[in-house]
């Protein structure tokens, strides 16, 4: 999977977040409407829906602490490659390859790319930044105090 994947499904993931909160919003406010007309039944669903989000926001919270876990091993990663990467030469590659590499011998000289430069872009997407920040996934409790 690349970069620009893992930002794709990870700002599908935060429009998905905000589609259900909009739901839950929704619903609590039919539900309170409800129960201000004299619903019964209304108050007690209304209990249900908040059981429900707080189940919601526990979730999130786990997928987030989970991405966050994943961040940091990738991080972690990266940092024990640059710990242990070479210097690299100050001459361009072309003047430094032998004959043999430059006719196309594949293996001769790594050609740049690898995981470090994954990690690297990894890290600096749009995913990895949001996660290393904190931020993520998630109701927050601001959201479930203003449905209920």
């Amino acid at each position: 999977m690349d970069v620009p994947t893992i930002d794709q499904a990870y700002a599908q993931l935060q429009a998905q977040d905000q589609t259900i909160a909009q739901q839950l919003q929704a619903l609590a406010g039919k539900l309170q409407g409800a129960a201000q007309s004299g619903s019964s039944d209304a108050r007690e669903w209304q209990l249900d829906l908040r059981e429900l989000a707080l189940s919601v926001q526990a979730q999130q919270q786990q997928t987030n602490a989970l991405l966050q876990a994943i961040h940091g091993m990738w991080q972690a990663e990266h940092d024990r490659l640059q710990a242990a990467a070479p210097p690299q030469p100050l001459m361009p590659p072309q003047q430094v390859m032998p004959a043999q590499a430059a006719a196309g011998y594949p293996g001769a000289y790594p050609q740049g790319g690898g995981i470090g430069s994954t990690l690297r872009g990894f890290l600096g997407s749009g995913f990895g930044q949001a996660i290393a920040m904190g931020a993520g996934i998630g109701l927050g409790e601001d959201l479930i105090n203003r449905i209920f």
